[in-house]
């Protein structure tokens, strides 16, 4: 991980503009900003400054239905040392040309420019990250990977390489916090703010999501089986093989699945299918004919018989009536 000088000890008051997106999460703005107001109180002094900017300048709408005030538009974000942008939902709506036109003029002002959340796809938008390693969100790193070639996106919780931060979402805006806090103040610093929310201080190059390997009240090898089943979504194996590469019979594992899980082996399977479908559903524009391929049905059809029988409604309802705007869209928001 290569890092700035933002990352070495110092006394004076460091400043961070978030810039935050309509539709964005509250969880991931407060993440970022209450580490930062705790380590003020537990230092006894003004160590970091923020402000909020927004694209309007007006208030901004969070998926919660809360808006969030705001200290005005992205021209007032000038002077902070960082600029860190806060994504959620509604892309191709809200990332519009002007936004990620503005954002590429600005950057340059900043020692540091990030993002949250979907927010990497905004800077990748604005050619902020070619030639960069960077993170997004984990349910999006597949497809920046496929549309940005030249950003080496890696599933790390946050990554810093030179002026850029990427951070995958808000539980991970709390470790770059922290790791920001240890960095300009200490290891001892950094505890003690983490000890204040009840976290613990965790590395950038970690995964998002902890391997279920890692759940004391699961079997290991009902463990080991679901992260069989979560790899190979696209090409989902039987059942049978499965029980023979974490070396019981089918039976057995029926057994321990019913008895961590409540489910069989194949239900559980059928679900994290069926729950991948349904983000892709509701958090991209991909047509049905890629999912279907991306979730390992072997056609749209029956991807959309298992979908009504498991849901109630036709797969297309989702975005026909609009249950859900697209996260991620591949049409014209960029530049």
């Amino acid at each position: 991980m290569t890092e700035n000088a933002l990352f070495t000890p110092a006394m004076g008051p460091l400043t961070i503009a978030l810039f935050v997106l309509p539709q964005a999460s509250i969880l991931e703005v407060a993440s970022a900003l209450d580490p930062l107001r705790n380590a003020n109180r537990q230092l006894g002094q003004e160590a970091f400054r923020w402000r909020v900017v927004t694209p309007d300048g007006l208030p901004v709408p969070l998926t919660c239905g809360i808006e969030l005030p705001s200290s005005g538009n992205l021209s007032h974000a000038i002077g902070a040392d960082a600029l860190i942008v806060i994504a959620g939902y509604r892309l191709a709506e809200v990332a519009t040309r002007p936004l990620i036109r503005d954002l590429r003029r600005i950057a340059p002002r900043f020692a540091l420019v990030g993002g949250i959340d979907a927010a990497p796809w905004v800077m990748a938008r604005a050619d902020l990250l070619n030639g960069y390693r960077a993170t997004v969100h984990w349910e999006d790193l597949e497809d920046m990977a496929a549309m940005h070639p030249d950003i080496d996106v890696v599933p790390d919780r946050y990554v810093i390489d030179r002026n850029r931060a990427t951070i995958g979402g808000a539980a991970a805006a709390t470790d770059f916090m922290l790791h920001l806090i240890r960095a300009r103040h200490g290891a001892a610093q950094a505890r003690q703010v983490a000890a204040s929310f009840l976290a613990t201080v965790r590395k950038g190059s970690e995964p998002q999501i902890a391997p279920l390997a890692q759940d004391p009240a699961l079997d290991p090898r009902v463990a080991r089986a679901v992260a069989l089943m979560e790899a190979a979504l696209d090409v989902p194996e039987p059942v049978a093989a499965i029980a023979a590469t974490v070396g019981i019979s089918p039976r057995r594992l029926e057994t321990l699945f019913r008895q961590d899980l409540g489910l069989t082996p194949g239900a559980y399977a059928l679900g994290l299918r069926l729950a991948a479908v349904r983000r892709l559903l509701t958090d991209t524009a991909h047509p049905l004919s890629e999912i279907a391929l991306r979730t390992g049905f072997s056609s749209p059809a029956t991807l959309s018989r298992a979908f009504r029988a498991r849901f109630g409604q036709p797969p297309g309802s989702l975005r026909t009536a609009g249950f859900l705007s697209a996260k991620i869209s591949h049409g014209g928001a960029g530049v």
